[in-house]
């Protein structure tokens, strides 16, 4: 499968690491891998910028997700907080992930460790339209719970 094209372009202290891969033949993210220089300590509760080493250029009407991996946050409640994190088309810095440390025992970043995955999405921008009144729902201003328990 041919797709789009992100251009990158690596930092000195990323020189070493792989580019962002897909996994395996169906994963929808590429992982990141963190571009520390040593390994860093994240403490219970505590939160890092972890560096990747990579600046990017996306396609045209794009952005790309920055999301949290399942296997960090299960077993070591390792978490993004803004995630998903948007990496807008026009940015040019480095990318960064931000983890927080959910878990009750200090985490430990090391060079190379997979920390995030990226998700490469289309972009929809919108035009807000000031009305009177809105078309009518079944559901209404019901909300918080009120389609069901739960």
């Amino acid at each position: 499968m041919t797709g789009a094209v992100i251009q990158v372009a690596r930092l000195p202290h990323a020189a070493d690491l792989p580019l962002p891969a897909y996994a395996t033949p169906g994963a929808a993210g590429m992982d990141l891998v963190a571009a520390v220089a040593g390994p860093m300590v994240i403490p219970p509760g505590g939160r890092a910028l972890i560096p990747t080493g990579l600046r990017i250029a996306l396609p045209p009407g794009h952005e790309l997700q920055v999301r949290p991996r399942s296997g960090l946050a299960l077993r070591h409640g390792i978490v993004l907080p803004n995630s998903p994190g948007t990496i807008d088309e026009d940015y040019r810095g480095e990318l960064g992930v931000i983890l927080l440390n959910a878990g009750p025992e200090p985490f430990i970043v090391e060079r190379g460790m997979r920390i995030a995955q990226a998700v490469l999405a289309p972009v929809t921008r919108a035009a807000w339209q000031e009305v009177t009144e809105l078309p009518g729902t079944a559901r209404g201003a019901g909300g918080f719970g009120s389609t069901g328990t739960g």
